[in-house]
């Protein structure tokens, strides 16, 4: 559904967002604009929201195109005409607006927390913005869409039939070995034919975001994420002694899981297509066929049904609104997202969706973040709207938990349990996997300069220590590329810790789901509408958990899932 440009105070009904020559005057004005009071002050910065609703709105528009057709030279064109033309000339505006409010003399006379929250933002960006960086993020992010084809190009020839490899991966459940290792031997041939593709890529973005650092007057890259993240409240060397924690408590139950894994299978040890076959060797869980999506739209509304009539009607506004492209298919860019449209104040959900039970774990996920927005859509400002990402992702880890009490709307008592266990072990994986990823980051940005052979030498060495029991003989190459197919790399540096975080205010909220369903559903939603304008300690005691990633909360955590997989037949 489009935006209502009737409720447009600010910005003219017939503007064409993809021209900056009519959006410039509108900043001008803005900038230019006499602020005589702290009404004024309020006034001029819901214009600004308004302004940058709209233009987020295009930017979001053309990147879910371009991302449901990586194949659409015309649509490609279009969204990068926005990133190359429109983008650039509008930043240095924005810094200019940031300054503006910073400088007011009535900026403490707001008094609201919120917009203290919005000034402590702000002074990051100001801190670390350059002219200089305009262009080198625009080559950034050019190189980004280039992995994303890259990626999205990907297919292969499976039993008669072209597949992407979201859609290979079901065969890779199979119960036959055979099949399983044929399927993801033919996976991963096709991603090792473009490993020098994409090397290359990466090559390319290590120098610029080196030079975007330097550009910015701060030590290295690492630094100047953690000031463009808004990371206030913890440091790198707590990710790093978070990573030690899971090294030491995760790890261990990740290579029990692994022996017990062969065991089950009857094999004396795992090869890389083991892992996701079900271990008792059942067929694997198909909570819905491939073609269906509409039906698997419709089962998992009713779980949020179940949850909250709330909660199912706002997913319900999604399929209303065409705000749900969920199907995998040739020339669609991989991976899954939920994607904010500011000025119509909607989400917008995209997956590829094979029939998996990770598609049912995905959507559920990126209902949480679209449940997010929904809560928090009614803040003003824009600016304000978006809360941290440790905080965003609690929202999406915890309705995948809240979700799992309702399988049996997909699967019968024994494939529930099944799925069940498939989540928790998973979520035991998770975390070593995401220390191996973020690890990686600290040591990519730490020692600028390296060649690919460091590069290849430190992540193998990363992946020894967080690694399980898995047999890669034979196929060296492809452990060394594995962290090619993690996207946040080309995408979102350092972006990945959030998850972690996250996922311990997630099971946090599950524990208290178990004592009382509802009184959880209710503080998590109480956290959810604060959006951006609480610091992220209180999001997190406003849902009634805390922000902590230590040991002390992260072995409890572990130990209550060994408890519920206990609980559950094998």
């Amino acid at each position: 559904m489009a935006a209502d440009l009737s409720k447009r105070k600010f910005v003219p009904t017939t503007l064409d967002t993809g021209d900056f020559s009519q959006l410039e005057p509108l900043y001008e004005l803005l900038l230019n604009r006499e602020i005589l009071s702290v009404d004024d002050l309020k006034t001029w910065l819901l214009d600004f929201s308004e302004l940058e609703s709209v233009i987020d709105e295009t930017r979001s528009r053309r990147y879910i195109d371009k991302s449901c057709h990586t194949d659409d030279e015309a649509i490609q064109k279009a969204y990068m005409h926005f990133v190359e033309t429109v983008d650039p000339q509008t930043k240095p505006y924005f810094f200019k607006l940031q300054k503006k409010l910073l400088d007011s003399q009535y900026l403490a006379g707001l008094g609201d927390t919120k917009y203290r929250m919005l000034a402590r933002r702000w002074q990051a960006d100001v801190d670390i913005f350059c002219d200089e960086n305009i262009p080198l993020e625009v080559e950034v992010t050019k190189l980004s869409n280039e992995y994303d084809k890259t990626s999205g190009a990907m297919m292969v020839f499976y039993r008669d039939r072209e597949y992407t490899l979201q859609q290979l991966a079901r065969f890779i459940e199979e119960p036959d070995r055979a099949v399983r290792q044929e399927a993801w031997e033919l996976s991963t041939r096709r991603r090792m034919k473009d490993r020098h593709t994409i090397d290359d890529i990466f090559e390319k973005l290590l120098p610029l975001r080196d030079k975007i650092a330097s550009n910015a007057n701060v030590s290295d890259y690492r630094a100047f994420c953690w000031k463009a993240y808004k990371r206030f409240d913890y440091t790198p060397e707590d990710c790093l002694d978070f990573a030690d924690a899971i090294a030491e408590t995760c790890v261990p139950l990740v290579k029990e899981l692994d022996r017990q894994r062969a065991k089950d299978l009857g094999i004396s040890r795992l090869r890389p297509w083991d892992l996701a076959v079900d271990p008792q060797n059942r067929p694997p869980l198909r909570p819905f066929k491939e073609t269906e999506v509409d039906g698997f739209v419709a089962k998992t509304k009713s779980i949020f049904d179940r949850l909250s009539p709330e909660l199912g009607l706002e997913f319900d506004s999604l399929r209303i609104n065409s705000n749900l492209d969920l199907a995998s298919r040739k020339g669609k860019q991989p991976g899954g997202y939920q994607c904010s449209l500011e000025e119509s104040r909607q989400p917008f959900i995209f997956m590829n969706a094979a029939g998996l039970q990770r598609d049912l774990e995905t959507l559920l996920h990126e209902a949480g973040h679209a449940f997010h927005y929904l809560a928090a859509k009614d803040e003003p400002l824009v600016f304000l709207r978006s809360a941290p990402m440790e905080f965003c992702e609690v929202a999406s880890m915890a309705m995948e938990l809240f979700g799992d009490e309702h399988l049996d709307v997909f699967y019968n008592d024994a494939e529930a349990a099944r799925a069940k266990r498939v989540h928790l072990e998973g979520i035991i994986r998770f975390f070593p996997w995401m220390a191996t990823i973020d690890t990686f980051q600290h040591w990519l940005y730490t020692h600028p300069g390296h060649t690919l052979g460091d590069r290849t030498a430190a992540w193998i060495g990363i992946l020894d220590r967080f690694g399980g029991e898995v047999d890669w003989s034979g196929y060296t190459d492809a452990r060394e590329a594995m962290w090619q197919r993690q996207l946040h790399l080309f995408h979102h540096p350092f972006y990945y810790i959030e998850y972690g975080i996250a996922q311990l205010g997630a099971l946090q909220l599950w524990m208290k789901a178990k004592e009382d369903p509802r009184r959880a559903l209710a503080n998590y939603r109480n956290g959810l509408r604060l959006a951006g304008t609480k610091p992220l300690p209180d999001l997190f005691n406003a849902a009634g958990i805390q922000f902590d990633f230590s040991k002390k909360t992260l072995a409890p955590l572990m130990q209550a899932i060994q408890r519920d997989l206990n609980d559950l037949p094998r």
